[in-house]
């Protein structure tokens, strides 16, 4: 079990590096589409990078969840996985920039990577354990929802907070 669960997070790597990847420029390559919006990149700001990591994890683990129904702790696990790489786009992109300074977009790309990646792995290493989280699969998914809402309502009314601001236009959302 232990070597499927390490291919199936692998396989999610590779799909939320790929999603993620073109979800970066899908906005602007369908003209600025706002139905795409709420699930793409509209500006370079922090929060719309964070959108990348969460829209491709979601599929996946919506796609897995078939797979793992013998995990009570599936959703648990997922939400674990994506709350860690959400909260790492920000803190590993502000502290980078807080020491050295503007950061060049490999880094910003790399970020976005190392982010995925250990989401990825911690799952990996939960799943490893005997049901080691605990909330109910309801409530993970509860907050999993409430985190798509406040992409898709922030896309559009971002607040006028540094994580929603655009560094190359200074706008906030779309």
């Amino acid at each position: 079990m232990k070597r499927s669960i390490g291919i199936w997070q692998l396989f999610g790597f590779a799909v939320t590096s790929l999603l993620g990847t073109v979800l970066h420029f899908l906005y602007e390559w369908l003209g600025k589409a706002r139905w795409v919006a709420p699930f793409s990149g509209v500006n370079e700001s922090t929060w719309e990078h964070m959108k990348l990591l969460f829209w491709p994890m979601l599929l996946f683990a919506v796609i897995q969840s078939f797979f793992f129904r013998d995990r009570t702790d599936f959703w648990c696990v997922n939400l674990r996985g994506v709350l860690l790489g959400l909260a790492l786009i920000p803190v590993l992109f502000y502290t980078y920039n807080g020491v050295i300074g503007k950061s060049p977009d490999f880094i910003n790309i790399a970020i976005f990577f190392v982010s995925a990646a250990a989401a990825y792995l911690y799952e990996a290493r939960l799943f490893c354990k005997d049901r080691i989280c605990r909330c109910s699969p309801k409530a993970a998914i509860a907050v999993l929802a409430l985190v798509a809402l406040c992409f898709v309502l922030f896309t559009f009314k971002a607040p006028r907070i540094g994580i929603f601001l655009d560094p190359l236009t200074g706008s906030y959302g779309i």
